[in-house]
């Protein structure tokens, strides 16, 4: 059985997956980086560290899930945060060095993208989007809060900025108000758990929206000022999780309005936080007829899916 493989070396995740000529995947393996307790993230050299002992595991995980018998006939690979030319981060060499290294020994091609493409690529693969460009797309984690016109070109996607955040990215916003909480970091999972047991008419922290722009640091600083009255953690965490669904609502309405595009993704680990789901889609459904969708909560955070998937795609063309 031939099969494509794909490598993401991301900030907080080593992960590397494989998918057969139909696109099914057959091999998942995942290992989070670890944060020390208390701690608010981690330095690209205990990245990198993290990353290169974290491989050969997630590789042998590999190699079990997918069957002695599997033949590897290509690899994906992120290699930078985004595509530009400027994007750069030290923990996607780990990532490329293994991707080289298998395909040298296995004399197969290695086929690159960046870290934003591989997110795009899973959540179109997860939520069966394949055709559906083009398309309006949420990239919102701890490092990235951006509005994405995406549509295709020969050599795949072509990704156009429209807005986002230009200070604090919605993953940051809602880390460190979950670390002030007491929550572990990442906190996205136990903030999400933790608003569940709010009450219905919580405060809500006001976003700052300007047409397809958001900024996190004002409502951030009126949440850590709420915090010194001593609230229930829970309403914090509700209004948190509500201020970013607002947030990204707006923008992504001002984005509808801009290029008459309804069709729309939601990608990153903060899309992984079923309240956003549903409110973002809420709010967009009846006034633009919006079609929001988004990967499963398992691919919508960092995952190698998306690139074992361009590996394959492109062995196809």
């Amino acid at each position: 059985m031939e099969l494509t493989i794909g490598i993401d070396t991301s900030c907080y995740t080593t992960s590397v997956a494989a998918m057969d000529g139909a696109g099914r995947l057959l091999a998942d393996a995942r290992i989070p980086l670890q944060v020390k307790p208390g701690g608010k993230g981690l330095a690209q050299s205990e990245m990198v560290f993290q990353h290169v002992r974290n491989l050969p595991v997630v590789m042998e995980r590999f190699r079990r899930a997918a069957g002695q018998q599997a033949r590897i006939v290509g690899v994906g690979v992120s290699v930078r945060p985004r595509p530009v030319d400027s994007s750069y981060m030290p923990v996607f060499l780990a990532g490329l060095g293994v991707a080289k290294s298998v395909a040298a020994a296995l004399a197969c091609p290695v086929y690159e993208i960046s870290h934003q493409e591989n997110h795009l690529l899973a959540g179109l693969w997860s939520a069966q989007m394949v055709e559906a460009v083009p398309f309006l797309a949420v990239h919102a984690s701890g490092g990235t809060t951006e509005i994405l016109k995406v549509g295709q070109h020969s050599g795949g996607l072509a990704i156009e900025l429209l807005g986002g955040s230009g200070d604090l990215n919605a993953g940051q916003f809602i880390d460190r108000i979950g670390v002030a909480l007491g929550l572990s970091f990442p906190a996205g999972p136990a903030l999400e758990k933790l608003a569940e047991q709010a009450e219905a008419d919580y405060p809500v922290t006001s976003p700052a929206v300007n047409g397809l722009q958001i900024s996190f640091s004002g409502p951030e600083s009126h949440v850590k000022r709420w915090l010194a009255s001593r609230p229930d953690p829970a309403a914090v965490a509700a209004s948190v999780q509500h201020c970013v669904a607002e947030s990204l609502s707006r923008a992504l309405a001002a984005a509808i309005k801009q290029t008459g595009i309804t069709r729309i993704l939601l990608v990153g680990g903060v899309a992984a936080n079923l309240f956003i789901r549903n409110h973002v889609s809420g709010v967009l459904q009846k006034p633009w007829q919006a079609e929001v969708r988004w990967p499963k909560a398992e691919f919508s955070g960092d995952n190698a899916a998306g690139t074992a998937w361009w590996a394959l795609r492109q062995r196809t063309v």
